[in-house]
């Protein structure tokens, strides 16, 4: 058992922080399961931009004059320091005024946090009527900011607005998500009035997200543009912020080709191992293989539980020391249908677990366990889940924003990706189906660095006729990844939108072996993986050059 560790100075202005963030924005207390009224929205208005950049000032002010004590106070401080000159720096880029895209914006935020909030009991289901009935609210504030950005000039591309005008569709349509979840979602047992309460609220949210749409399609769409790329400045701060380091993008940009010949040539490899032939070749005989073909949500839901369990008690018995509050990982089908696969992690005291998401598109019914294997790795263990639980469990050192709240993509997609491939060092990826799929993912990520620096940087294409655009990334990426067209076309219009968070994964693993090939060759004969793992998570979430100095105690 580790000692309680004394908090220091800066861990006070880090709790400070968090506590800062949970009034200024409620959900976060429904992210960490924390005590207090979750009814309430962030401010997505212009004053409340104001008001969250004000506290940002007041916490960096604080920061910047406190004395470190050790270590561990020395990361905090540097990164947390980091994270908030950054966000300052962005703020004053007002891409807030833009801020609109088809997978990470206010525009889903506000509807996915219902995923989170607690369903146990009458005052669960108070909590989420409540917060129904305010979703009207806080569209109104975003509709505020975009309104702002429409008179300076700032707007979201045409086809990101399109693709969230669909979303709101969806969501607002008589048989969309609030309409579902206030009546097939709420348990029987739920008193009458309060079973009321919760349609009522459901349709003010529902007929709040289609007035959104008719403000996207009458108003923001008008006054918008065709131009995906974002520049090369707005896109050095992204990277930046998405990695919590710096780079090369140009040198990232010709390493990223080089990568993806490398994947490319791995998996053709095994394509004919497989079959014999090229890659198609196997993917159709993998797909022809009926033991590995899933059939319906409720089979793939119970293969991903399945896996995920097997990879918690193996690794857990020969290669990581995975406490027991860590040892839950709850797989779930989202409610939603936008296709995406993601992660969200346990509350602060391991009372909801961490848990796997599948968006499954509408009409999906079969699903193709080669393809999959080493996506329940990646956001299991040892990925996401032993990644953010571990920084959960190490209560005892790290406050509450460095367990919770810090870190960077780079830091953890780029560790999931570097977990993938350690599956198959450590020998759970030996089926060449299960690693076709491995390396089907991996030249994905790094066809992914190529198409996201050369469209938003205007990039010379790599087959020499002129320069990336829309049309020729959704060419690209249909060369390099298996994936049916309606999963293509979310992937490359989420990497439009949301420039250089996709190439954080690849990016990012890229650091995270070259950290630990840097410190193999330092420890010589004395280096152990296993503690080396133990080490560099311990740490929690950081960005990747805070992680580097952390690792390599290079101060």
């Amino acid at each position: 058992m580790v000692e309680k560790r004394t908090q220091t100075e800066i861990d006070r202005i880090a709790e400070k922080w968090v506590d800062t963030l949970c009034e200024l924005d409620p959900d976060y207390r429904i992210w960490l399961g924390r005590a207090g009224d979750v009814s309430e929205f962030a401010d997505y208005s212009p004053n409340g931009h104001a008001t969250y950049f004000a506290a940002v000032r007041s916490c960096l002010k604080d920061l910047r004059s406190a004395e470190v004590a050790d270590d561990i106070d020395r990361v905090t401080k540097m990164d947390l320091t980091g994270d908030l000159e950054l966000a300052l720096e962005l703020n004053e880029s007002n891409w807030h005024l833009r801020d609109l895209n088809n997978i990470a914006s206010p525009a889903q935020g506000i509807r996915d946090v219902f995923d989170l909030m607690p369903t146990e009991g009458v005052e669960a289901w108070e909590a989420i009527a409540a917060k129904l009935g305010n979703v009207s609210t806080a569209l109104s504030g975003y509709r505020q900011s975009l309104s702002d950005g429409i008179r300076h000039g700032l707007v979201p591309a045409r086809r990101q607005i399109i693709e969230v005008i669909a979303q709101t569709e969806r969501n607002g349509g008589a048989e969309g998500f609030f309409v579902d979840f206030a009546t097939n979602a709420t348990p029987k047992d739920l008193p009458a009035s309060l079973r009321a309460d919760l349609r009522t609220a459901a349709e003010s949210a529902r007929l709040a997200y289609l007035e959104f749409g008719s403000f996207l399609r009458e108003v923001l769409s008008p006054a918008s543009h065709e131009q995906d790329g974002v520049g090369r400045d707005m896109y050095g701060l992204h990277s930046r912020n998405f990695l919590g380091a710096s780079v090369d993008l140009d040198e990232t940009y010709e390493w990223g080709i080089d990568e993806l010949a490398r994947m490319k040539s791995e998996q053709e490899a095994i394509a004919k191992r497989i079959s014999g032939g090229t890659v198609a070749d196997a993917v159709a005989a993998l797909d022809n293989d009926p033991s590995r073909k899933i059939h319906g949500t409720d089979a793939l839901q119970e293969w991903m539980q399945k896996l995920s369990d097997a990879a918690v008690r193996e690794l857990g018995k020969h290669h990581f020391d995975i406490a027991e509050p860590m040892r839950k990982l709850e797989c779930h089908i989202a409610p939603t249908k936008d296709g995406g696969i993601y992660y969200t992690g346990p509350s602060d005291d391991f009372s909801r677990a961490g848990r796997m998401w599948w968006s499954v598109p509408e009409g999906v019914t079969e699903f193709d366990t080669w393809r999959e294997t080493t996506t329940v790795y990646h956001e299991g263990v040892p990925g996401h889940h032993l990644q953010i639980s571990q920084a959960v469990y190490n209560s005892a050192e790290l406050n509450t924003w460095r367990r919770q709240l810090a870190g960077s993509s780079g830091h953890a997609e780029g560790w999931a990706l570097y977990a993938e491939r350690l599956m198959a060092e450590l020998g759970y990826l030996d089926d060449d189906g299960d690693r076709f799929g491995m390396l089907d993912g991996q030249r994905m990520r790094a066809a992914r660095v190529v198409l996201d620096i050369g469209v938003h940087l205007g990039k010379k294409r790599p087959d020499g006729n002129g320069t990336w655009d829309a049309d020729f990334a959704y060419e690209f990426m249909r060369d390099n990844v298996l994936m049916e067209d309606e999963f293509v076309r979310f992937e490359v219009n989420r990497y439009l939108g949301w420039p250089g968070q996709a190439p954080s994964y690849k990016i990012g693993q890229r650091i995270w072996e070259d950290l630990r090939a840097e410190s193999q060759r330092r420890d010589g004969a004395s280096f152990s993986l296993a503690a080396w793992h133990k080490r560099a998570l311990d740490i929690g979430g950081t960005g990747l050059d805070t992680l580097r100095t952390a690792v390599l105690g290079d101060w």
